[in-house]
């Protein structure tokens, strides 16, 4: 059995296709059914079923399949690793965040990080899907919610716990409050992010524990629309208290929220199959160390494990 078998395999279950699976890898349709054949020969049993111009993965196939796609992740990992090894002053690595996180952990990190490591390429990306994204390998890692049952090939850092609070103009009858009941935000008019983003799901799910409606008229995507509208007294808005501290705007108060307060834990979230490069090490021990100037500065007790 050979590697190139086994790429040719997979292609052709990827299109469900010959002739298209031969075209993707540069070679003949001849050529691919004469590999499969053989492949076929080796193992005994049939791969394929073929019916009429159509094909199906028999059940030997299904599990040649799977294994296919776990020596390809190792075959991969042995590829990283060396070229890690090569290039130990480059590397390139894929972060995925949750929308609006950017503003609070990466702005300022990022410049820094670079700086430090100028031949480390970096990408970062906002999304929902930070969990899914990283198990599904698109993303080298990820900072997100501390899942409920992570998968088994998922490994978790978890980096601190995050109090959302209230966030009203200096000004505001509420500003002087050391905290609040949640269901005293049913009498305000609030300003907040898309349902989409991970702080309204959270509040969204308060409010309907306890049966409220929160007053919307303003929903936004970006943070400086919100603090620009919460510092010109257009509305109230939930957001981090660490974002809040981190930001330190004189003209905007945090308050308390109680009975709940909204609250989540976030982690870093990786394959602990794949092969971890340098760059995600030190990108890992950087924020870990930036969280830690950002909890000093606020007063706030820091938690990390290193976890790798």
């Amino acid at each position: 059995m050979e590697l190139r078998q086994l790429e040719y395999f997979t292609e052709i279950c990827k299109e469900m296709h010959f002739s298209r699976a031969a075209e993707n890898l540069c070679t003949t349709q001849s050529n691919l059914s004469q590999q499969i054949k053989f492949l076929e020969n080796e193992l005994g049993l049939p791969l394929f079923d073929r019916i009429g111009k159509r094909i199906a993965l028999t059940e030997a196939g299904k599990i040649l399949l799977e294994q296919s796609q776990s020596i390809f992740e190792h075959v991969d990992y042995a590829r990283r690793a060396i070229s890690d090894l090569k290039r130990m002053e480059g590397g390139k690595l894929d972060i995925g965040i949750l929308p609006g996180d950017g503003d609070l952990l990466f702005d300022a990190l990022l410049i820094d990080f670079h700086k430090t490591y100028p031949k480390l390429s970096i990408s970062v990306t906002e999304t929902p899907d930070v969990y899914e994204q990283v198990l599904d390998g698109t993303r080298d890692l990820g900072v997100t919610t501390v899942p409920v049952k992570p998968d088994d090939r998922i490994s978790v850092i978890p980096l601190f716990h995050e109090e959302f609070v209230l966030a009203v103009r200096s000004d505001h009858p509420l500003a002087k409050a050391k905290a609040i009941p949640f269901e005293q935000l049913q009498q305000l008019k609030m300003v907040m992010f898309g349902s989409g983003h991970q702080i309204t799901k959270v509040i969204q799910t308060n409010c309907h524990e306890r049966g409220i409606t929160l007053d919307t008229p303003i929903v936004t995507s970006t943070l400086s629309t919100l603090l620009s509208l919460v510092d010109q007294g257009i509305g109230a808005c939930i957001l981090p208290r660490m974002l809040l501290d981190y930001r330190n705007n004189e003209n905007i108060a945090a308050v308390k929220l109680l009975n709940p307060t909204p609250s989540q834990d976030i982690c870093i979230v990786y394959r602990r199959d794949k092969f971890m490069g340098r760059a995600a090490k030190l990108f890992i021990q950087e924020l870990q160390s930036f969280l830690q100037s950002v909890m000093d500065h606020s007063g706030r007790p820091f938690r990390a494990d290193e976890g790798f």
